[in-house]
């Protein structure tokens, strides 16, 4: 962070930072890992050792003097200055790129990620043999995340509508469980992501797994959002597509309405991953009957239940590329309108075009909108990084992919 501080000292500001992650650091520092007792660097205190600066620091709050004094006074001082960056430390995520993004953010450069491993082209790379990722996708998912955080946009979507915004709600919990942070993403029929921060407090409910806001905290949070659009877009609004995964109350959904410029549409959308639902297989005519119906269904599908609700499958046999790439039977996602009016059919193909948004992936579609698939980072990434002050939160999406 230091070398990086000093870059906006120049005059020719990079437009982005790219972090070499060394597969050592990889291996051994993320929050699960164990490092062998033969590869330690360091040497634990002996059962003496800890017994004494035990009772050191109990007689030292109870004023009982020592034969000692000087050395222990050192020693306890050390153990509780160690003590107080632990606990310090303790407060801030373990994982390595939520601090590294939250802290860069402050400097107001957006930073990418990538192993070093990774650089590495290989025979077996080059030839995209089984369980190497081919070069052809290290070389587009690289370059594209790249091109897109230096300020551009790779492609766009060509079914966008003007004055269309499509606004995806998340929400995440933070380690005491008690508290979450709420933050909604906006995605611009430009492919631009906004994303607006707003408030911590108790907004999961154990009892249901769901998060949900008070009415005031819904209203703040959209507006916000809509104030920000305003500022970075200018265009008027005609229809904000809000999207949850929890979905919305009605005390939420009125909260929201009052953020709403008169005259424009909310409709209020919850988009969930249907795992125990039905399932569709694409028909063929196998010669053998017993082997009919084994492919899975065309990504794209949409099936209808009601005027308010359908399944779509984002995931499938994809016809530009002849085949299926998934691993399991396609799960479609749940898509039913809670609130406001809107047309189903106009709304599953909104989803189905906010698939595409993902660039830092080289696939032809996810299989969840970004509005919903993304929205996890926002929070963790400010979780991550208590001590970064909201002046310094940002509301391109950029920062956080």
């Amino acid at each position: 962070m230091e070398q990086v501080e000093k870059l906006g000292k120049l005059d020719s500001r990079p437009a982005l930072a790219i972090c070499v992650v060394p597969d050592e650091v990889f291996e051994n520092c993320r929050p699960n890992s164990i490092i062998p007792l033969s590869k330690r660097s360091d040497v634990g205190r002996s059962r003496d050792e800890r017994s004494f600066l035990e009772q050191a620091i109990v007689d030292r709050e109870t004023g009982q003097q020592g034969m000692f004094d000087d050395f222990e006074d050192e020693a306890v001082t050390a153990v509780l200055e160690t003590l107080e960056t632990f606990e310090e430390s303790r407060s801030y995520s373990p994982d390595f790129r939520r601090q590294l993004k939250g802290r860069l953010m402050g400097l107001d450069l957006p930073v990418q990620i990538i192993k070093e491993s990774t650089l590495h082209i290989t025979p077996k790379v080059r030839l995209g043999e089984k369980g190497e990722n081919p070069l052809s996708d290290r070389l587009w998912n690289f370059g594209t995340a790249i091109y897109y955080k230096c300020g551009a946009k790779p492609w766009k979507t060509p079914w966008a509508r003007e004055g269309v915004c499509y606004v995806g709600l998340a929400y995440k919990l933070a380690e005491n469980k008690r508290t979450a942070c709420c933050a909604a993403q906006m995605f611009l029929d430009s492919g631009d992501g906004v994303v607006f921060v707003g408030e911590f407090g108790a907004w999961y409910s154990a009892k249901t797994g769901e998060y949900h806001l008070p009415p005031e905290k819904a209203e703040a949070l959209l507006r916000g959002t809509i104030e920000t659009y305003q500022e970075q877009d200018g265009r008027p609004l005609k229809e904000i597509f809000l999207h949850t995964h929890s979905g919305v109350s009605p005390e939420e959904y009125r909260g929201f309405l009052k953020a709403v410029p008169e005259g424009v549409k909310l409709i209020s959308i919850r988009v969930r991953q249907d795992r125990g639902g039905q399932r569709l297989y694409r028909y063929d005519d196998h010669p053998d009957v017993g082997k009919r119906g084994q492919y899975p269904v065309q990504r794209g599908v949409f099936w209808q239940r009601t005027s308010r609700h359908g399944l779509l499958y984002t995931n499938g046999f994809k016809a530009r590329i002849a085949s299926y790439d998934g691993f399991e039977i396609p799960v479609p996602l749940s898509i039913t309108i809670q609130f406001g009016e809107g047309d189903i059919v106009q709304v599953a193909k909104d989803i189905l075009g906010l698939t595409k948004l993902n660039y830092n992936s080289c696939q032809l579609g996810e299989g969840r909108p970004i509005t919903i698939k993304y929205s996890d980072r926002v929070g963790e990434i400010i979780l991550a990084n208590p001590g970064l002050p909201q002046t310094s939160w940002k509301h391109n999406f950029k920062y956080y992919a």
